[in-house]
């Protein structure tokens, strides 16, 4: 099923239902934007692109970046969206690795790759008079006709070691996920509005299915990209919105709210994922903007679609066992077994912490012209996340840490997240990441890299009292290093190896 074919159809449904936004300005409806993406098609077609060549999209948040995916896919060609924010090196090699000729980028990006890429590959800027002549010239009558198993969106992991991966991703992948997400996590309706302010190249841009299906409308911010005080403003104006956002980002959006008195109006849904959402910040984001959360968990290899804790579990108090629950991810998705395996791959009892796995219709094809890696990671059919987690007698599945990341201190097992969600109670910590420190007589130890609020008074001491009275001795951390931000990398993400690194004297603390 070619996602195209739902565009297609929608406009033929709905012609004027409008469809593309920039902040308030409606720059498109359905007739249009399905009109936009048969002619960039066609145009695709003359300059020698067919059934499964790889077009990549490098540039930031904008309408537009809709309307190229939505002809790369009605020509019947795999998409092949790369971060804007990465450097024009690590974009060039993804490029190289996919084979890709074309490029739809915007102006910085075609820039910042000049003299970079092969003189066989051509950039196109989506901010262009040659892309404006694309998308109104004439178009392709039908979309290009795909089946489940060919491959649609090819998605490069964040690479925080070694070089990135392509996660083959198909259509039938794809329509897995956009189906179970009516199921699992929310509806979607003709009158309401997603909206992009997290990058279109990752979660984000993945759910424009659902909305394309509903005939919903599509809205990027005037900035291109999250920032908390124009949301608030713009979700009121827009209404019914739902958007994607990292932790990190929720966290912003309620400390903007409360500063501004302000309970997120307009705002229908916020589905979070992308890294540890600490209970002390998921509470206040309720108590301060309401039932407005859903949190899932997926990974580049089963997008969005491995667990969903819906939104009154989010919101709920009342459950003899509420706080366990909302400190989940929830149950796996309709679409999905999940289990938790131990190092063999023999399934653990429920309660017992193992490597999380899943299979089912939403897992990936395979990494991209690399067979080891993928043999390493789908064995026997099952998907291994490289996630530790357990899973509770009602299937809620507790994440623990990246099994990489297990600290190892005197034969005992130290998961860093519930050191961190410790650390993380005190009003004055803002943001933490324990790893594990090498040690003779211990093996590792427990550290802490603490990032407080300016004007705060907290030292090693309070912090310690603190661990002392919340969890056993032997998690608690040896050392403690005060920081003013930490490292992350081009997706928010903390980067552990680097605060390793630092710690064996590699790089500067």
């Amino acid at each position: 099923m070619n996602p195209a074919l739902w565009l297609a159809r929608t406009a033929t449904r709905v012609p004027d239902a409008p469809a593309l936004f920039s902040g308030t300005r409606c720059l498109a409806d359905y007739a249009t934007f399905a009109q936009r993406a048969a002619s960039i098609a066609h145009a695709l077609a003359d300059l020698g692109i067919g059934p499964g060549d790889r077009v990549a999209l490098l540039c930031g948040n904008c309408t537009a970046y809709l309307e190229a995916l939505y002809g790369i896919w009605w020509r019947g060609a795999v998409a092949v969206p790369i971060n804007a924010k990465l450097h024009a090196r690590e974009a060039a090699w993804i490029i190289g690795d996919t084979g890709a000729r074309i490029i739809f980028s915007d102006d910085r990006s075609a820039a910042a790759l000049a003299g970079i890429l092969s003189a066989e590959t051509t950039c196109l800027s989506v901010q262009s008079s040659t892309f404006e002549a694309m998308r109104e010239g004439p178009g392709q009558e039908v979309p290009s006709t795909l089946d489940a198993d060919d491959l649609i969106w090819l998605f490069y992991t964040s690479g925080t070691t070694g070089r990135p991966k392509g996660v083959m991703l198909t259509a039938g992948n794809m329509a897995s996920m956009t189906l179970s997400y009516f199921v699992d996590v929310d509806e979607v309706r003709k009158e309401d509005a997603i909206l992009y302010a997290a990058p279109m190249s990752h979660g984000a841009g993945i759910y424009n299915f659902m909305h394309i299906l509903r005939g919903a409308r599509h809205v990027v911010p005037e900035s291109g990209g999250f920032d908390a005080a124009e949301i608030l403003t713009l979700a009121p104006q827009i209404g019914s919105v739902s958007m994607f956002a990292a932790p990190t980002m929720v966290r912003r959006l309620v400390d903007e709210a409360k500063a501004g008195g302000q309970t997120g109006e307009g705002l229908r849904t916020i589905v979070y994922a992308g890294g540890p959402m600490y209970e002390a910040d998921i509470l206040e984001a309720v108590e301060v903007m309401g039932p407005r959360f859903v949190q899932i968990y997926g990974q580049g290899e089963c997008p969005m679609g491995i667990t969903a804790l819906a939104r009154h579990d989010v919101a709920d108090r009342e459950h003899p066992r509420w706080r366990e629950r909302l400190n989940s991810v929830g149950g796996a998705q309709t679409e999905v077994e999940v289990a938790i395996f131990d190092a063999e791959g023999h399934e653990v009892p429920r309660g017992s912490v193992g490597e999380i796995v899943v299979r089912g219709r939403t897992v990936m094809q395979g990494y991209w012209q690399n067979a080891e890696a993928t043999a390493r990671t789908i064995r026997d059919g099952w998907l291994w996340t490289g996630d530790m987690g357990h899973m509770d007698a009602d299937g809620y599945v507790t994440l623990q840490d990246r099994s990489k990341d297990m600290i190892i201190s005197g034969g005992s097992n130290i998961y860093p997240r519930e050191v961190e969600e410790v650390l993380l109670s005190h009003e004055a910590v803002i943001e933490v990441a324990v790893v594990g420190q090498s040690e003779p007589e211990w093996g590792e130890v427990v550290t802490a890299f603490v990032v407080t609020a300016s004007d705060a008074a907290v030292d090693r001491a309070t912090l310690d009292a603190l661990c002392l009275d919340r969890i056993a001795r032997f998690k608690r951390p040896k050392h403690y290093h005060f920081v003013k931000a930490l490292p992350k990398n081009n997706y928010g993400k903390v980067l552990k190896t680097e605060l390793r690194d630092m710690l064996k004297g590699e790089a500067e603390i």
